[in-house]
């Protein structure tokens, strides 16, 4: 009994606490939204329902710091509590007025509704950082740049590369205060800086440039190409020039020249191109050469070349071949000259003992090709006459050598050539010929023919003779036949009228 009596006076002592307790009316609180860092600005918190007879306790806070006051004012009748404050960037979040009242507990605090603030640094001490792929590097990385400000807030960051924006696309992003430019170029090079701005309520406008950075981005050496020449200081040296070339890269290059395994040259120049001086000697074989580029980045090899020169040899090759207008006459004419051997060919061309230069009326000399050279005429124009070509080295222009020559007009060039005449005759024989072949078998086939069909007919004559005998024989038979057929008779009607006829029935019962 006595427990449940203890519970019952706990029970209505709490209910009685609980009926005495009142909850003070919300406090409100006033002040600007957006503020400038190190200004005094006034909060404001007021309370519209005060409990009689009591003082009210109004604190101001940061939203979820109330260790801290902001600020503290003690009404009894109502007053506007205001609370001048410094700004500071710390001050900006969520602020609240909390009301308490003093010296009675069973009044509840309240807390008013948080008012946000938004408080504005002005940026300064704009810097470029570069966070990935550094001031130099080669072409393919990422660079990653990342605008940091020593103070600030709120800020819009704009990119510059030698004084233009930077142009987001899909290879240049820029995120907040960071830019992002992936796969790299040398187009990418330049002189970035960035630009900090922020505003306060549209009046007043902050902003920060930061010093420039160079970027600069490598070109990777292309594969060289590698070629050699022929130089002669007198008739007995000869030497090769050996040229390595890259089309692209970042300067300065390295050339290495390597015959077979071993380095024979090494050279770094400010382009992208080098030579190398190699003696010679002419119809040997002196190995195999190749070149290799480094701009420090990777090494790129270009192909192996043979090193070889042979001198111009004979004999020396020339013929032609022309093109036939509408009416079958010759309108265009090629020489073309040849030497059987040589690695450097020169080509001269000559008309009647005159040499013919690159072009002229009538004529035009192509050499582009490296192993022939090809003479070009037009037959409109005054072509007669005796051609020929000489080949020499290109190196060397003290020997010689010359093709047959060859006269040429339009009556020669109009006229059927022997060969084909012979050609024409050969194949009109050949259809004679084989014509009078065809008759001659036609006429022994048709003889033949006749021959077999007399012999047939021999054989069906007599067959035919044969079956003539046979018949007259059948008929003959058949003669004889009836003859017997007669006599019978007439021993039949002998033998009725001598009554020697026997009837065989006689004798039955």
């Amino acid at each position: 009994m006595f427990p449940y009596l203890l519970v019952e006076i706990l029970l209505g002592s709490c209910y009685c606490s609980k009926e005495g307790s009142k909850t003070l009316g919300r406090p409100e609180l006033f002040g600007p939204s957006v503020v400038l860092v190190n200004d005094i600005v006034d909060f404001k918190c007021q309370l519209l329902s005060y409990p009689k007879n009591e003082t009210v306790l109004l604190e101001f806070f940061k939203e979820g710091n109330r260790n801290k006051s902001l600020g503290f004012y003690s009404s009894s009748d109502g007053e506007v509590a205001t609370f001048p404050i410094v700004i500071k960037t710390y001050h900006q979040g969520n602020l609240e007025c909390v009301g308490t009242v003093q010296n009675n507990s069973h009044v509840e605090p309240s807390v008013s509704y948080p008012h946000n603030l938004k408080v504005i640094e002005p940026v300064a001490g704009a810097k470029v950082i570069i966070e990935f792929g550094g001031d130099e590097f080669f072409e393919g990385e990422t660079l990653q740049l990342r605008c940091t400000l020593t103070s600030g807030n709120h800020a819009f960051f704009k990119w510059l590369v030698n004084g233009q924006p930077v142009l987001q696309s899909p290879l240049h992003h820029v995120v907040k205060d960071q830019l992002f430019i992936y796969r790299s170029t040398s187009a990418d090079s330049g002189s970035y800086m960035c630009v900090a701005t922020n505003h306060y309520n549209a009046t007043r406008v902050f902003t920060s440039n930061s010093l420039e950075v160079q970027i600069t981005v490598k070109d990777v050496i292309s594969v060289p190409d590698i070629s050699f020449s022929v130089l002669t200081e007198d008739s007995l040296n000869y030497f090769a020039l050996v040229t390595c070339q890259s089309i692209r890269g970042t300067l300065p290059v390295t050339f290495s020249l390597y015959k077979g395994t071993e380095l024979a040259y090494n050279t770094t120049v400010d382009e992208r191109k080098a030579t190398f001086k190699i003696p010679l000697v002419l119809d040997r074989h002196l190995g195999w050469f190749q070149c290799q580029a480094n701009n420090g980045n990777e090494v790129a090899y270009s192909q192996w070349l043979p090193l070889e020169v042979v001198s111009v040899g004979g004999p020396v090759a020339m013929h032609y071949d022309y093109d036939i207008g509408e009416n079958y006459a010759v309108v265009g004419l090629r020489f073309y000259c040849k030497a059987t051997k040589g690695s450097y060919p020169r080509y001269r061309w000559f008309l009647n003992k005159t040499l013919l230069q690159d072009r002229g009326d009538f004529y035009y000399i192509f050499n582009q090709q490296p192993d022939q050279s090809i003479l070009m005429l037009s037959v409109e124009g005054s072509i007669a006459g005796t051609y020929h070509c000489e080949v020499f080295d290109m190196f060397d222009n003290t020997t010689t050598i010359s093709s047959k020559k060859k006269y040429i007009d339009r009556n020669v060039l109009n006229r059927l050539p022997v060969s084909v005449v012979a050609v024409v005759f050969g194949c009109f024989t050949f259809l004679v010929v084989l014509v009078s072949a065809c008759c001659f078998i036609g006429v022994l086939f048709r003889e033949t023919k006749k021959g077999e069909k007399s012999i047939l007919n021999q054989k069906l004559s007599h067959a035919y003779e044969d079956e003539l005998d046979m018949s007259e024989y059948h008929e003959d038979i058949n003669m004889v036949r009836l003859a017997r057929w007669e006599e019978l008779d007439s021993v039949s009607e002998a033998s009725a009228n001598d009554g020697m006829f026997v009837d065989e029935t006689a004798d039955e019962p």
